[in-house]
């Protein structure tokens, strides 16, 4: 599932403050898989996440209109390649886990 991921993911993001670009995870799924796997599972277990992968990078982002207002721009916040992977799993396996027990 995790070698899945990384090799479908969107290398055209940015990467985050760990900065790993997602190219590079694309790139190495096959060497990377079983250590993310290891990491998830770990974190699954424990509730915790790796520290790295709660900061965030906030860049402005423009909107429209006059680039000098700044009220024209939103905050964009780049985070952990591997912190988005693992959230789109664990989304998946809750609504995988939600459908079969006719939750939803």
């Amino acid at each position: 599932q995790v070698q899945d991921h990384l090799k479908n993911m969107n290398v055209h993001k940015s990467m985050g403050p760990d900065e790993i670009h997602p190219q590079v995870l694309k790139e190495l799924a096959n060497e990377v898989a079983k250590p993310l796997s290891i990491i998830f599972e770990r974190s699954w277990e424990e509730g915790e996440l790796p520290d790295d992968w709660k900061k965030g990078n906030i860049t402005p982002i423009f909107k429209k209109e006059k680039m000098g207002e700044p009220g024209n721009y939103r905050p964009v916040s780049l985070t952990s390649v591997p912190a988005k992977i693992l959230e789109h799993i664990f989304l998946e396996s809750m609504l995988r886990h939600m459908k079969n027990n006719e939750v939803v």
